[in-house]
């Protein structure tokens, strides 16, 4: 028998929070099969908006809930769903948020896990976009989620307690060491009731086998594993947004820092026309493959009267496992020892623009590994598209990264 993953519960915040939400529904994240979903169906679990709460907002099933909340159970057994990941990957941690569930929160959940080829899902279970407030799961669809076998998945939470949702105890968090890949998850709640949000924090993985050397592709999206490591500020938005799926919906899904309270009460530009300020803000991600990049993209869609003055990136190529985790631990500090080397330089941004980089705007470099994106003086940028060649790294005897 295979050794369970370790898990840990935990009160404060974890490092995993840094790690793309692989299950939520803008990266394509679903709800296949619910035992019930009379007061909010098990789709809600995936919205990437924080849950919200109206008083006054009722259904002729009951009270308006932005969740998943089950019926008080009067029969035998418990309440679960299957979530199909919108990215599959390898999963560090989860939230279970209950916010807003104060006295009608599932008392206890379990996670269990598999890797499932999506083309063999029973007609069944491919749902549709309708609401499916008040429904219970029909014999059918009992029928076809038996084939998956999903009571015996991998147990990555164990039966574990839940807070009810208050503002100071809404989060729980359970952090997992699970180096497998996972495409499909079973949330168990133990016997009924509701919970917010489901958040799967991870990396995505893709088969890089399928894929020539010559092919370009985005080396540093989330669907094909890139991942943010670090960030100086992320006061409006996380830089992880930046690599998500399409275009950004809105402002909200980027990349957006706080004015720096370091500016000059003058702004004045050097001879470039480029803002001469004493400060910048970074963001630090791990590409999915190790590459060479030929196409940098940089967009500043919805950014229009908070968008960057001017930015730069970086590139640098680590081999071993320990230095990305000592450079994590010393938050990248400049004097931490890494080879940084100009890949884009300092190139003026326009509001509410795409912006393309290639042939001699971007520095010849070796493949490579992380890249760091230099924003100043502050602002916001939605998405940041690296295109490339996926390349092998020569690693050193023993390294693993």
């Amino acid at each position: 028998m295979a050794t369970p993953p370790a898990t840990r519960v935990m009160a404060d915040e974890p490092d995993f929070l840094q790690f793309n939400n692989l299950a939520c529904e803008t990266a394509g994240g679903k709800v296949i099969f619910a035992t019930d979903e009379w007061f909010a169906p098990a789709q809600n679990l995936l919205k990437r908006e924080p849950a919200k709460f109206i008083a006054s907002a009722f259904t002729e099933f009951g009270k308006w809930m932005d969740g998943w909340e089950t019926r008080r159970k009067r029969i035998p057994g418990h309440d679960w769903c299957i979530i199909q990941l919108g990215i599959p990957g390898v999963i560090h941690g989860f939230d279970v948020d209950t916010s807003f569930f104060t006295g009608n929160h599932a008392p206890s959940v379990s996670i269990q896990a598999a890797c499932v080829e999506t083309g063999g899902l029973p007609p069944a279970l491919r749902r549709s976009e309708a609401d499916r407030t008040s429904a219970a799961a029909t014999r059918e669809e009992f029928e076809a989620v038996a084939a998956l076998r999903s009571e015996a998945w991998e147990e990555l939470v164990p039966v574990s307690d839940l807070r009810p949702g208050f503002s100071d105890t809404c989060h729980n968090y359970f952090s997992v060491c699970c180096l497998r890949r996972v495409t499909h998850l079973r949330l168990n709640v133990y016997p009924d009731g509701g919970i917010a949000r489901l958040r799967v924090y991870g990396v995505g993985q893709r088969d890089w086998s399928s894929v020539s050397n010559q092919e370009r592709v985005d080396l540093i999206a989330m669907a094909n594993g890139g991942v943010c490591l670090g960030y100086s500020d992320a006061h409006f938005g996380h830089p992880r947004n930046m690599i998500g799926l399409g275009r950004a919906a809105n402002m909200g899904d980027g990349w957006e820092t706080a004015r720096r309270l370091d500016r000059p009460r003058i702004l004045q530009t050097n001879e470039m026309g480029a803002l001469q300020v004493p400060g910048s803000e970074w963001a630090v991600f791990r590409l999915g493959h190790p590459g060479v990049v030929s196409l940098v993209e940089i967009d500043t869609n919805y950014f229009k009267g908070n968008f960057p003055d001017w930015c730069k990136i970086e590139a640098c190529q680590l081999t071993r496992e320990e230095e990305e985790e000592q450079h994590v631990k010393w938050k990248w500090r400049s004097d931490g020892g890494c080879l940084w080397r100009a890949l884009l330089s300092q190139q003026k941004l326009k509001a509410h623009h795409r912006h393309f980089f290639s042939g001699d705007t971007l520095q010849p470099t070796e493949v490579v590994t992380h890249v760091r994106l230099i924003i100043a003086p502050d602002g916001g940028v939605s998405r940041m598209r690296l295109w490339g060649h996926p390349r092998p790294l020569l690693r050193p005897p023993g390294s693993k990264l």
